[in-house]
């Protein structure tokens, strides 16, 4: 299957290819299919290994960008769940579907709403040496000055987060991915929305007329419409060359990194996307456990056979 993951509205989030009944395919045969379907990430349902079917596991999912393999991806944990309960996967818990992946368990819920999320993985984060920022803010064509906080967030996949001065300020960036590929940078930019603050003019337009009509329909059908943002996101890889329409791994390490310092509150909105075309909405929330939890809304687009 083919999945659009952070939207209620296909063709407006982020897509995951999603090869099911993986198991027997080399390391080698899946990078191959994932460097050819040249999206941001390519995954890979199994039986779960003898130690995940032990902690309760309900399948192992293998995560490949098309330059390698990651530990851990939010929108391809949601998209490949949705894909695996599509096709009859019945959870061992009903209460949630457990992934294993190289990062090791992710417990996945659904909401009343219909929206799967996942657990945020522990997060591991470092300072950043402003020998370091330099180059990468210059390759962002930053000033300094526009840079409120930096640091190294690890979750399973590596980002350098930069909280930035204004949303306004994180759609205006037009990077130089050349030089981010040299760097080797995965950048994460976003910024926190004053409270009520209207939407950033940059990409104002576009939103607002996907909001308007989303809205109205949403009236239309008796549901209540969506809320503002509260977060503005984008994710830049140098390792590509693209940005990412909409990123669950970063999104969660932003939520645990902004809610830890005190910047944010659960639960919280974060808009990514409108830069290139898309209008993804991702749900921050405080679980039961106390833990952070990451969601949105799933859609199949594409379904069928892949031959291997």
């Amino acid at each position: 299957m083919t999945v659009d993951v952070f939207t209620q509205t296909a063709l407006l989030g982020n897509p995951v290819a999603v090869v099911l009944n993986a198991d027997g395919l080399s390391d080698t045969q899946m990078q191959a299919f994932a460097r050819w379907t040249n999206l941001s990430e390519t995954t890979f349902v199994m039986q779960p290994s003898a130690d995940g079917l032990a902690a309760g596991a309900d399948y192992l999912l293998r995560i490949f960008t098309p330059a390698g393999e990651l530990a851990f991806a939010g929108h391809p944990t949601l998209g490949s769940c949705h894909a695996w309960l599509a096709q009859g996967g019945q959870p061992r818990n009903p209460d949630q579907v457990l992934q294993e992946c190289k990062k090791g368990l992710v417990p996945i819920t659904a909401s009343a709403q219909g929206a799967l999320f996942f657990e945020a993985p522990s997060l591991d984060s470092q300072e950043v040496p402003e020998a370091e920022l330099a180059p990468v803010l210059q390759a962002l064509g930053l000033a300094r000055e526009q840079l409120l906080m930096a640091r190294r967030l690890y979750n399973g996949s590596a980002w350098l987060g930069l909280l930035l001065d204004h949303p306004d300020t994180v759609l205006a960036v037009e990077p130089d991915f050349g030089a981010l590929k040299k760097l080797d940078a995965k950048a994460g930019l976003a910024a926190i929305y004053e409270e009520q603050e209207d939407a950033p003019l940059i990409g104002r337009s576009s939103r607002e007329a996907r909001a308007f009509a989303k809205q109205a329909e949403e009236a239309a059908q008796g549901k209540s419409a969506s809320t503002h943002p509260q977060l503005e996101v984008r994710a830049l890889i140098g390792e590509t060359a693209s940005e990412d329409p909409v990123t669950g791994s970063l999104n969660a390490a932003l939520a645990q990194w902004l809610t830890g310092k005190g910047l944010l509150q659960t639960p919280y909105t974060a808009a990514q996307g409108v830069c290139v075309g898309r209008d993804g909405q991702v749900h921050v929330q405080t679980g039961n456990n106390g833990k952070l939890w990451v969601g949105g809304h799933t859609i199949t687009v594409t379904s069928g056979h892949v031959l291997l």
